[in-house]
């Protein structure tokens, strides 16, 4: 089974109070799940992270196959894939933990798209409505 992952994670202040989520699609684009959960204080990369690996997860416990994975995050995409090194410490264990996880896939597909893809859109809506919730605005 195909499915589509867009991801997003947002920071107040880099470090700061930071959420991270996710919207799942079926082959047909159908909404299957989404997600917004709360990170505490961390940098916006690791919220970007942390993001893209609850979406592999849950890809995963659906029973997907084939992922495409879709984020506005160049770097964490890149990582990734193999085009940039992993400089900062703190991002090194994200990016083996994504690594191990997406080689459980027959197929994936690393996206790097801009901030206005409709599906990210909705997922940073969602992150910034999340965090003003948890900070009482």
């Amino acid at each position: 089974m195909k499915l589509h992952a867009y991801t997003d994670g947002a920071a107040r202040g880099n470090p700061g109070e930071s959420a991270s989520g996710y919207r799942i699609l079926d082959s047909s684009r159908k909404l299957l799940c989404e997600n917004a959960f709360y990170n505490g204080k961390c940098t916006n990369n690791a919220a970007e992270y942390a993001g893209i690996i609850a979406a592999i997860k849950k890809a995963l416990q659906l029973g997907c196959d084939e992922l495409v994975l879709s984020s506005d995050s160049r770097l964490v995409i890149n990582q990734l894939a193999g085009l940039y090194r992993v400089k900062s410490s703190n991002l090194k264990c994200f990016n083996r933990e994504a690594k191990a996880l997406l080689s459980k896939f027959k197929k994936y597909e690393l996206l790097n798209v801009p901030r206005e893809n409709k599906e990210v859109t909705l997922v940073d809506e969602r992150l910034n409505q999340f965090l003003d919730e948890k900070q009482g605005i």
